[in-house]
């Protein structure tokens, strides 16, 4: 089961069609959010939010997910799912240059997020702003609109990334698809 944090986007149900398509998934509203959604689940995706970290103060965000310190499944952050993980750990967060269309990803690590992928890819981005890269974590992937695209912790099963696979046509799918290989492949482990 993947548990799927609502972070209040509009693509969520985009989310939950592609998960579907590999996987049972329960979904939940970040707010509402308590310690027994956690419980038997394999991975969790935290969506994006129509909200910026910048101009507002995110620590009601922060409090309902500071168990990503603590937590040995898989998480995959998206746009806001992926700053609220930058941040806890570290990140700190800045403007940017408005981005809402595709954007070229170059892949520049192997990251389980992006096997059977080229290491260019086009993914939809929705964000003005970004994040830096926090500490213990590696840089996965940058475009040219935004250098942190994608980052996986050192040690823990954490993921972030900037773009949008849930609005990017195959290629997001196939991100989708790893993942949920990888949180099986964990709860085998």
């Amino acid at each position: 089961m993947i548990l799927i944090i609502d972070c209040g986007s509009k693509k969520t149900v985009y989310i939950e069609e592609c998960v579907d398509e590999f996987m049972d998934f329960q979904t939940v509203g970040i707010l509402s959010l308590t310690n027994d959604h956690l419980k038997n689940i394999n991975g969790i995706i935290i969506s994006g939010a129509p909200l910026l970290i910048t101009e507002m103060d995110i620590s009601i965000y922060l409090e309902k997910v500071s168990w990503l310190k603590t937590i040995e499944i898989p998480v995959l952050g998206i746009c806001f799912g992926h700053q609220l993980i930058g941040i806890t750990f570290g990140a700190f967060g800045s403007r940017m240059l408005e981005d809402r269309d595709w954007q070229t990803i170059e892949v520049y690590e192997t990251c389980i997020l992006f096997d059977k992928l080229p290491t260019e890819i086009e993914m939809m981005e929705d964000h003005c702003e970004s994040i830096s890269i926090p500490p213990n974590f590696r840089l996965i992937a940058s475009s040219d609109a935004c250098v942190n695209e994608a980052m996986q912790h050192n040690t823990k099963p954490l993921f972030g990334v900037q773009f949008h696979p849930e609005v990017s046509g195959n290629h997001g799918r196939v991100l989708f698809d790893n993942f949920i290989r990888f949180c099986d492949s964990m709860k085998i482990n």
